[in-house]
């Protein structure tokens, strides 16, 4: 069987977003945007992210919602960016994400305490909803050096 081409294309205001750690740069690049009120992050469905059915697998719609929500938050809340390590991630599956979509997420912080945060988001396909995704993160440690509340870059002309 032979694919047709993958369009690499992002869509206008999405940059790399370089954070994760190894496990998420080598499963493929994250794009975000910040639109001034929130944070949008996305990834074209290239064939390492395929089943095989050619659909996204659903390990890496779950790494996507995992890193959507934790990261939103970092740019919604006021103060020091902390580790946000998750305690519980719940996720609907609420329709396929075919090779070559544009997958794009943005959350919400429902609540935060001392200790948690909890968060909601909506992912889309193509523009059609795919995930519904909601999930508790620990306050964890103070990232070190100077990433501060903007880890992908994105509010520096701002």
């Amino acid at each position: 069987m032979t694919l047709e081409p993958i369009s690499a294309d992002i869509p206008s205001g999405f940059l790399p977003a370089r954070s994760g750690g190894p496990f998420v740069t080598h499963n493929g690049t994250l794009y975000a945007r910040w639109t001034g009120e929130r944070l949008l992050l996305g990834f074209r469905v290239l064939p390492q992210h395929t089943n095989p059915m050619n659909v996204c697998h659903g390990g890496m719609l779950a790494t996507f919602a995992d890193m959507l929500m934790p990261m939103a938050a970092i740019y919604q809340m006021q103060g020091e960016r902390h580790f946000l390590p998750t305690i519980s991630l719940n996720i609907d599956y609420l329709a396929p994400s075919p090779l070559g979509a544009w997958v794009q997420g943005q959350a919400d912080v429902l609540r935060t305490t001392r200790n948690l945060v909890f968060a909601q988001g909506l992912v889309t396909a193509d523009g059609e909803p795919a995930l519904r995704v909601n999930g508790i993160f620990k306050v964890g440690p103070v990232f070190p050096g100077d990433a501060g509340r903007d880890p992908f870059g994105l509010l520096a002309d701002r």
